[in-house]
């Protein structure tokens, strides 16, 4: 058995209220290639953290399409 590496990714998104939203995101999120997780935190202020773990390096573009394909928005990309 081979080890994969992992990347986590941590992203900032607004407007997430609820659990229907964490899991439209999830939804989105995790369609995208090579993502292995998806947790976020909901954030009472407004503004979400996103944390995805991937076997590859995702496109803060392609994370902004799949999160904006929810309904929501990024704020911001964290290293």
């Amino acid at each position: 058995m081979g080890h994969t590496a992992t990347i986590q990714t941590n992203v900032s998104v607004s407007g997430m209220t609820c659990g229907h939203c964490v899991s439209a995101v999830s939804e989105e999120i995790e369609s995208l290639a090579g993502v292995e997780s998806v947790e976020i935190d909901l954030n009472d202020g407004g503004i979400s953290t996103v944390t995805i773990t991937s076997t590859q390096e995702l496109s803060p573009s392609e994370i902004g399409e799949a999160v904006a394909e929810a309904g929501y928005l990024v704020v911001a990309n964290e290293a």
